[in-house]
């Protein structure tokens, strides 16, 4: 199942070199604010929720009952979230493997119970309706 995960999110890893465009950092913080949102659902371990929530590109691209035992199974051996700081947000309008939009490539430094350093990388992108919406999630 963590090969799913990452498969289905690979043209977001290849994202996180992408350079900042002319992003407004009001829509910046929203996308922040939508990815601490989504990620607060997967810390507490609801990620029916999670899927639910996120951009509709993330469900299109993995079935809900996927999406549940992929984070299940990749999430789990870490434990419980201890921190989680910002570490940098990027606005960009284009990601290799995903069709042009408005995106922003946050990456957070996280520490778990089980894994004293990780990085997240959340992608949260402007859906069709004007909200800020998970689109992609990785850890390393």
């Amino acid at each position: 199942m963590k090969n799913i995960l990452q498969i289905s999110f690979i043209f977001f890893l290849v994202g996180l070199t992408a350079r900042a465009a002319d992003g407004d950092a009001t829509d910046t913080a929203k996308a922040q604010n939508a990815a601490r949102a989504w990620l607060a659902l997967v810390d507490a371990e609801k990620y029916g929720q999670s899927w639910n929530e996120a951009a509709l590109l993330f469900r299109s691209a993995v079935m809900k009952a996927e999406w549940e035992r992929a984070a299940k199974t990749t999430r789990a051996p870490l434990g419980a979230l201890k921190s989680r700081t910002l570490k940098s947000a990027n606005f960009t309008r284009s990601l290799p493997g995903a069709p042009d939009g408005e995106y922003v490539v946050i990456q957070f430094d996280a520490q778990f119970a089980n894994k004293a350093s990780a990085i997240e990388t959340v992608t949260p992108m402007r859906d069709k309706d004007g909200a800020w919406r998970v689109s992609g999630y990785y850890i390393r």
